[in-house]
């Protein structure tokens, strides 16, 4: 079994649920009292997320690296980033690192390819919907990707930041999230990507009628395969 480097605390929220799910499909796939072998970084999410909403890019970049270059020091096999919007700077951290980066977008891809999905829409935080690492990652694998209009995008991000991050779901938010990718199926998507960890905490597949893509339990599943030598 390969140990994963994994950087958590995008959120507290989410990195919770990644580190219960890999241990759990761990335990299934290998039986007994088996569980992961994970070495984690937990970010300082206040800290983090300053960074990010100011737009000071740079500095969350280069941390980024420099975590994951301390993981791959410590010991680490292969690296997880535990949330979608970081993986904006998924190739620069790569080519700094002498482990694969077990991509979340390169994951959920797969997954959708293998539905036979063409048109999907996309959830998450503003810059994972509005810039092109997102958009080109799904490209690579002949998908088309929709977003949801300026106000709901501003909406979703804030409560993201704001609500999700403190572990607040609201049934109000769940609303408007679901009216949201009723919009989105109205324009011609075939599925939507919950492209935020937090985002299958408020909403789940039986919530919608198309196809839902939880993006932590996918790229979970993707670090665990990588782990025991399923798709290495």
């Amino acid at each position: 079994m390969k140990t994963i480097g994994f950087i958590g605390g995008s959120t507290w929220v989410s990195t919770t649920v990644y580190y219960r799910t890999i241990n759990q499909l761990t335990q299934q796939m290998l039986g007994g009292t088996y569980s992961a072998s994970i070495l984690m970084y937990s970010l300082k999410f206040h800290e983090f997320s300053k960074l990010v909403q100011e737009g000071r890019m740079e500095e969350v970049e280069a941390l980024l690296i420099s975590i994951a270059q301390n993981l791959e020091k410590g010991g680490a096999d292969c690296l997880m980033i535990g949330a979608n919007t970081p993986h904006m700077f998924a190739t620069s951290i790569q080519h700094k690192i002498g482990i694969p980066l077990i991509h979340i977008g390169d994951a959920t891809a797969k997954e959708i390819q293998n539905k036979g999905l063409k048109k999907i829409g996309l959830l998450g935080t503003k810059p994972t919907m509005e810039l092109d690492f997102y958009k080109t990652k799904l490209k690579e694998y002949g998908i088309e990707n929709l977003i949801p209009e300026e106000d709901d995008r501003s909406y979703i991000h804030d409560t993201i930041f704001h609500e999700f991050s403190r572990e607040i779901f609201t049934n109000e938010a769940k609303k408007r999230y679901l009216d949201i990718v009723t919009g989105l199926e109205k324009r011609g998507a075939e599925g939507v990507i919950l492209g935020c960890t937090e985002i299958p905490m408020l909403i789940q597949q039986n919530d919608c009628s198309i196809p839902v893509f939880d993006t932590m339990y996918i790229h979970s599943k993707a670090a665990v395969e990588f782990a025991n030598g399923m798709n290495n």
